[in-house]
């Protein structure tokens, strides 16, 4: 079995690397390197010569606002003073980059990538299911002359009421 296949990543760990930027879900360059165990110049390298590969949804670079608010964000003075901003990589550049980056190790990083993605995808699609299910019960409430708020008090206050002493089962002597 080859190292590649004995990488043990936890999806959470690669789920954290996973930001939120344009209102597209993306791996910046400096995690993905870090993934992948390639360099800075080797991923630019192959990102640029297939640049025909990455559109702009696929990927793009960060302004200098999109970087002073990650910089922010993450509590980071220095990015070590690069003289690019960062790449930005969708689903699909991060799929892309494997077809360029093709060792073991690349091919093994993209499908744990992959499937952190997939589980995202899934964790949005079940908020907004439950979402819609309180939509619902409120709709339903609401029809009623009720609201989610006096549920949510009542319901409260019945977990808050003590559970009723229960009685002993079995014989019991006049002095019990």
């Amino acid at each position: 079995m080859s190292d590649a296949k004995n990488i043990m990543l936890p999806l959470e760990q690669i789920s954290a690397k996973i930001l939120l930027i344009r209102g597209e879900k993306v791996m910046l360059h400096r995690d993905l390197e870090e993934l992948y165990g390639v360099e800075t110049k080797t991923l630019k390298r192959e990102v640029r010569r297939n640049i025909e590969r990455f559109l702009e949804d696929f990927m793009f670079e960060l302004s200098k606002d999109e970087v002073e608010n990650l910089r922010s964000q993450i509590a980071t003075s220095s990015w070590g003073g690069t003289r690019y901003f960062p790449m930005a990589f969708t689903e699909q550049g991060v799929a892309m980059l494997s077809s360029i980056l093709r060792s073991k190790r690349a091919i093994e990083i993209n499908i744990l990538i992959m499937r952190a993605f997939v589980r995202m995808r899934e964790l949005l699609y079940s908020d907004k299911t439950l979402a819609l299910k309180i939509e619902i019960i409120e709709n339903k409430l609401a029809k009623q002359g009720k609201s989610l708020q006096q549920v949510i008090h009542t319901v409260n206050q019945l977990l808050e009421q003590p559970e009723p002493k229960l009685r002993k089962i079995g014989f019991r002597a006049d002095h019990d």
